[in-house]
């Protein structure tokens, strides 16, 4: 989630911004992270519900990846892929109309969500192969060596868990400095897909049509992890 001051345009409306399979993705990873923070410190029997989660979380980034290629039009990589050039306009306030860094993330968030995606899937990479050798093994320790797997296991009970726990922390510092100090919301349009923008700014497409195709997409995501989980049965 981001926001930013926009450039002042005439008029102002409702318009769809995160479509409805965003929005779960979001909040479902929300709940899928802190279960998996909570699991691994009590350790024990919970750690069957955090290899359960995680298989989730796989599920999810595959999701995601998908989506930020066909989904709605502020949920795709294409629209908050910045480069140095808009990340330098917006540290310096120097917004161009067409920037459009107020609709979906602004080049800040752009660079927390990557950051965040990317944690996530080399966590869940090491966690498949990981080892701890007491009676945690990764479905996929197997097909890697004794020193990866231990190595593997090492980052991810490790600067994996910190890194995950610190960019969680900055997501939610984000959130409350532009709620208190911008007077910005980013959590309504995050629950209900709309946000008050200026007359022309595009909508994202968020109809029947878009969502059972994301119902499919994951369904297949699903099956493929399944997949992956079973060659190591």
């Amino acid at each position: 989630m981001s926001g930013n001051a926009h450039p002042a345009l005439s008029g102002t409306g409702a318009v769809r911004v995160w479509d409805l399979p965003t929005r779960l993705f979001h909040w479902l990873l929300a709940v899928a992270v802190v279960a998996q923070v909570i699991t691994a410190k009590i350790g024990g029997a919970a750690m069957t519900w955090h290899f359960r989660v995680g298989y989730c979380v796989f599920a999810l980034l595959v999701f995601r990846l998908v989506w930020g290629l066909v989904g709605g039009r502020w949920s795709r990589f294409a629209s908050f892929a910045y480069g140095p050039a808009s990340m330098l306009r917006y540290l310096r306030g120097q917004v161009r109309r067409d920037d459009h860094f107020h609709v979906g993330h602004n080049p800040l968030g752009s660079a927390s969500v990557f950051a965040m995606l990317i944690m996530l899937a080399i966590q869940v990479a090491t966690g498949l192969v990981a080892d701890d050798e007491i009676s945690n093994v990764g479905p996929l320790n197997r097909y890697v060596s004794n020193a990866v797997g231990l190595s593997a296991t090492a980052w991810h009970k490790g600067p994996g868990q910190v890194g995950i726990i610190a960019l969680v922390l900055l997501h939610l510092g984000a959130i409350a400095f532009y709620t208190w100090r911008r007077g910005h919301d980013l959590v309504r349009p995050m629950v209900g897909g709309d946000k008050l923008l200026p007359t022309g700014v595009p909508a994202s497409i968020d109809d029947r049509i878009a969502r059972v195709r994301a119902l499919a997409i994951a369904v297949v995501c699903a099956a493929l992890v399944a997949a992956v989980v079973k060659l190591g049965g």
